[in-house]
């Protein structure tokens, strides 16, 4: 297995090798997971097969994060940039788009050719939709980078669930906004997942079309000059929905329309969990403090870091935006998931679990250390949030937006 080597601060030598380095390839075959299903199914005639997927990942993928654990261990800093450099590492995230093509197209194409009865067919277009919220997320690994191949790369994968706006809204939009009651990706304490994604989804929208439009009225152009980077990949998504209806027949829109609206609600859930109740506070000069590693929520749990492309590792992220995935570094004294993402998505799903395990969490961490002032809160929950966790201040939050 290949390694790296470098020179620490002491003159000393250090080798590192990614045990993690033929794994990532969970990654590029997770989204083959709908095709996976159609073979059961052609090979046995049970459409009880069209459920085994959600089960796998909302039952087995949580208690395969919990009973391998987590993974706390760092590449040594001094060998990232190697690390970084490895065009393996970059290859997988290039090979992982046209399977997620692949993967719509063979759903399609079941759904609509075959004798399917109405749950059958919901249920594949459903699970090959949540698949397509992957792709937002192989799109935000791309998205991030310098190189023209990569930022093309992710307005053709995004054009899969028909989200091009994504990584517009999420550069310069959620990376600027983050953890702060302006950011519609920004989760709020006592905001349920549901509640959220009514708000985020199309003020998500809203912000990537008004950053987009603003970026071309500099230079000159209209909204919808042809170098619209939103409207190039909706381009490519009209292309393919056109393409499967002439093809499939008008079953396609059906298919099309669940496919969508679950490839969203993927990606709502994640957002939900990564930045659930934190808050970027102002100093006494009104200037909000920069983005830090305790405004996002992590997870080193293992298996759904290795089909997620290591998104868990938030934090990092959110502190070195252009950092490719397998260097991504854990930190002591963070926000922690007590799971990988599948099983939060479950207790998501679940308001009153959901808050009855994270918020007291959130009020536990250090930097908030029960300060009401320093949590992002939901203004319809405050009253209820106040009575719960503000008792012994005996004082309202201060900086709570009552304008809702």
């Amino acid at each position: 297995m290949r390694g790296y080597t470098g020179t620490n601060v002491d003159g000393q030598a250090i080798h590192y090798v990614d045990k993690k380095r033929w794994l990532w390839l969970l990654s590029v075959v997770y989204p083959l997971q709908p095709i996976f299903v159609i073979l059961l199914h052609a090979r046995s005639g049970n459409e009880l097969w069209f459920a085994a997927p959600f089960l796998f990942n909302y039952l087995l993928a949580p208690l395969l994060d919990w009973i391998i654990g987590e993974d706390r261990n760092n590449p040594p800093e001094e060998i990232v940039m190697q690390l970084d450099r490895d065009p393996y590492y970059r290859r997988l995230t290039y090979l992982v788009v046209p399977l997620h093509f692949l993967s719509l197209v063979i759903s399609a194409w079941y759904a609509a050719t075959q004798a399917l009865s109405w749950w059958a067919f919901t249920l594949l277009a459903m699970f090959a939709g949540i698949i397509a919220g992957l792709a937002i997320n192989t799109g935000h690994e791309l998205g991030h980078k310098n190189s023209r191949l990569e930022k093309w790369l992710a307005k053709v994968v995004l054009a899969v669930p028909a989200y091009g706006h994504f990584t517009i809204e999420h550069n310069r939009g959620h990376h600027q906004r983050v953890a702060t009651y302006d950011d519609p990706a920004s989760a709020r304490m006592g905001e349920n997942i549901y509640k959220f994604a009514i708000r985020e989804i199309p003020g998500a929208f809203k912000n990537g079309w008004a950053t987009e439009k603003e970026r071309l009225t500099r230079r000159g152009r209209s909204v919808w000059h042809p170098n619209n980077a939103i409207l190039q990949s909706y381009a490519l998504s009209l292309t393919v929905s056109l393409m499967l209806l002439l093809l499939l027949g008008w079953k396609a829109i059906p298919f099309l329309l669940l496919h969508n609206l679950l490839a969203y609600w993927q990606l709502s859930s994640a957002n939900y969990i990564e930045h659930y109740g934190l808050r970027r506070v102002e100093n006494e000069r009104g200037q909000l403090e920069r983005c830090e590693p305790h405004h996002s929520w992590n997870s080193n749990h293992v298996f759904s870091n290795l089909v997620l492309f290591h998104l868990e590792r938030h934090s990092d992220h959110h502190s070195h935006p252009l950092r490719r995935y397998q260097s991504l570094r854990h930190f002591d004294n963070l926000p922690r998931l007590p799971n990988g993402y599948f099983g939060m998505y479950v207790l998501a799903y679940l308001p009153f679990l959901w808050f009855r395990v994270m918020d007291p969490r959130l009020m536990k961490l250090p930097h908030v250390a029960g300060d009401l002032d320093k949590v992002n809160i939901d203004p319809s929950a405050r009253a209820a949030i106040f009575l719960k966790w503000g008792r012994e201040k005996m004082s309202e939050p201060t900086c709570l937006d009552t304008s809702e």
